[in-house]
């Protein structure tokens, strides 16, 4: 029997996204492009004979613990499979918090694998895919561990696509968060009296490069954001000058990033922005699978 295992939960770029209309039950619809990257938390979680849950942070501030998505997600296992035992998560957090980089939802998605695992893998992948769609529209994509996916409706509709080659990449975090609730109501108002948004085809190959990609429409709370805060414009049109050859918000931000040709090109553009504009991140986008939750002494 496992006592304790140990995963890493990746942050996310969304290389595009499109928010569709606003649907029946008060929810988007999205339209968008997934990639993993290196930055990333560390999730523990050791059994308990308690039955409940119980979780300690260290390195941000993620608010009440029964609130959290990996609470959450931990308790969704634990009664799926007849609360037999308790677990104790403790999680270390090195992805800014409000920024559009799934980290919570991510920590969330370990937390469902790592709990099946102590559980001894009793939930098959595809009920632990229906309890991420509950979780969060970024969910799914973490629990279906590929480095690249299309997603689209609340994000629980995915196709795993071939991943993209490795590439340096700058993160930068401006010191203004947005909630997301914030920015959906930004992009509601910016879009009254346009109509409905509807999903779009994409021809074979446009997905399969950093240059094709770059040249699809970018994210669309950027205009909404960028119109009600002047810095976050600022931000963008900084990072963006710096010659990458993929620069957008990724989420409802208000983290932007910006993909480059070379390390040296990354460095050099890290030198030109300085800290002006918010925290700067050197990152990779990933191009294999990430192992998942592991066993620990």
């Amino acid at each position: 029997m496992i006592a304790a295992v140990e995963g890493t939960a990746h942050a996310k770029f969304n290389l595009f996204l499109r928010v569709l209309a606003r649907e029946a039950d008060g929810f988007h619809g999205l339209e968008t492009l997934f990639c993993l990257v290196s930055l990333s938390d560390t999730l523990r979680a050791e059994r308990t004979d308690d039955g409940g849950v119980s979780l300690k942070v260290s390195g941000a501030d993620c608010g009440p613990p029964e609130q959290n998505l990996a609470v959450r997600a931990t308790e969704m296992v634990l009664a799926a499979t007849g609360r037999k035992f308790g677990i104790r998560l403790t999680l270390a957090k090195r992805i800014p918090v409000r920024s559009g980089l799934g980290g919570g939802s991510s920590d969330a998605a370990v937390a469902l694998l790592a709990a099946n695992r102590l559980a001894g893998d009793v939930i098959p992948k595809h009920e632990l895919l229906q309890f991420a769609a509950r979780l969060g529209s970024d969910v799914p994509f973490f629990v279906s561990g590929g480095p690249l996916a299309l997603a689209w409706g609340h994000g629980e509709r995915m196709l795993r696509l071939p991943p993209l080659p490795a590439a340096p990449a700058l993160l930068l975090v401006p010191s203004r968060g947005v909630a997301t609730p914030e920015a959906y109501a930004m992009v509601d108002a910016a879009r009254q009296g346009i109509g409905k948004r509807g999903a779009v085809a994409f021809e074979p190959g446009a997905l399969a490069s950093w240059g094709s990609i770059a040249r699809l429409a970018g994210n669309d709370f950027e205009s909404a954001l960028f119109g009600r805060h002047a810095e976050l414009k600022q931000a963008f049109v900084a990072l963006a000058g710096t010659h990458p050859l993929l620069c957008r918000m990724t989420g409802s931000g208000s983290s932007l990033f910006a993909v480059y040709r070379t390390g040296a090109d990354r460095k050099d553009a890290r030198m030109m922005l300085g800290s002006k504009h918010g925290a700067l991140h050197q990152v990779e986008t990933l191009a294999i699978e990430p192992a998942g939750p592991e066993a620990v002494a």
